[in-house]
């Protein structure tokens, strides 16, 4: 199997017993009949579930309207899109070379059906439980408290505008692994608090892990008596 898709399965934490599912899951299309579109379809229905069970294991109080519009803000197309660049996909994508000459590969309505489409392939090749699991790390980094849906760093940005306090630092402080498969460890500073870090195979992710540990420091512990002073 090629690097990047050996890469690729690292990230998503599932080696494929049928590799074949994984690269139709890449394909677009444009570059063959034998494309992704299928394995979208499929997949959408996966993360619809497990996205569902998330919200109802973590959000026992919200009604099912405020589920339903946390649900829909976690699988609509820019959440999915940068999932898909998280696990980055635009380098392995399939597609005709008209489809490339228009930058197909960087359009956010193909990388987000292409992240669906590969949750599909896993859900062929493991099951429902290995694709839930896989779907729940894909939003470890998202904020969901009071403002449902919204990624950790924008919900840490907001609270922090809310109490009058300056903005997040985040600072790359390693870089794990080759260059093909690496994993990033982002410290996240706010003054009051103790530093959090965070790892993702993208410093984008790795940032909103760290900003989702920090969210849940400051939900329990609040900042420091020091820096609340006025």
């Amino acid at each position: 199997m090629a690097p990047g898709l050996e890469a690729l399965q690292r990230r998503l934490g599932h080696r494929f017993r049928q590799p074949d599912l994984l690269v139709r899951a890449l394909t677009h299309r444009s570059y063959s009949a034998d494309h992704y579109e299928r394995l979208e379809f499929l997949g959408d229905a996966v993360l619809g579930l497990a996205v569902s069970t998330l919200l109802v294991e973590r959000l026992p109080q919200q009604a099912e309207g405020e589920l339903s519009r946390a649900r829909a803000s976690l699988v609509r197309q820019d959440a999915l899109h940068r999932i898909a660049l998280d696990l980055g996909l635009p380098a392995l994508l399939r597609l005709g070379e008209g489809e490339q000459r228009s930058g197909g590969r960087e359009r956010a309505s193909i990388l987000a059906d292409a992240a669906e489409a590969v949750l599909g392939a896993l859900y062929l090749d493991a099951g429902f439980e290995a694709a839930q699991a896989v779907a729940r790390r894909w939003y470890e980094g998202v904020e969901l408290r009071p403002g449902l849906g919204k990624d950790a760093k924008t919900a840490l940005q907001e609270w922090l505008q809310a109490h009058r306090r300056p903005l997040p630092v985040y600072e790359v402080v390693a870089i794990h692994g080759e260059a093909h498969a690496q994993t990033f460890e982002v410290a996240c500073r706010v003054e009051g608090a103790a530093p959090t870090t965070g790892r993702g195979a993208s410093r984008r992710a790795a940032e909103q892990a760290a900003a989702a540990v920090m969210l849940d420091h400051l939900h329990t512990h609040g900042l420091s008596s020091r820096v609340l002073q006025p």
